[in-house]
């Protein structure tokens, strides 16, 4: 699985007009589910995104979590995390996982998201969203599931 994760002020997704995610202060992620990945991947994910510290403390320091701050996720599927740049210029999203494993994989990271006490706004799987944020810093990470 591969995220990438995006501090925000705020953070919006819109599918055909309609708001179906919305956050304040917190982190937007980008969630991408290739053909192997298990549940393993997605524990591995919410471990590392929900403790990543990277909201300044009261001198400055990027010190400080989503979870210490009280900050909400926005959560969004993105198949093209998983894109292939290399060869000519249209991408390859062979490297993909299909709606039917990488569906369940990312409700299934979401659901992790909440279990650890965080509210997790979404898009809608499959869909052509629009996704508006304000990037705070900017800070932006990604962050993969270890190899196999």
């Amino acid at each position: 699985m591969r995220v990438l994760v995006q501090r925000c002020k705020r953070a919006q997704v819109t599918v055909e007009g309609e708001i179906t995610g919305q956050i304040g202060t917190g982190l937007a992620l980008l969630v991408g589910v290739t053909h192997d990945d298990q549940e393993a991947d997605a524990v591995y994910l919410v471990e590392k995104i929900s403790g990543l510290r990277i909201f300044d403390d009261e001198d400055g320091k990027m010190n400080l979590s989503v979870l210490d701050v009280g900050g909400s996720i926005l959560s969004v599927s993105q198949f093209t995390l998983y894109g292939d740049t290399r060869k000519g210029k249209r991408p390859s999203y062979s490297q993909a996982a299909g709606g039917d494993k990488a569906e369940p994989l990312y409700n299934r990271f979401n659901d992790l998201l909440r279990a650890k006490g965080l509210t997790v706004e979404t898009g809608r799987f499959g869909a052509e969203m629009d996704v508006e944020l304000v990037n705070w810093g900017p800070v932006t990470f990604w962050v993969e599931s270890p190899q196999k």
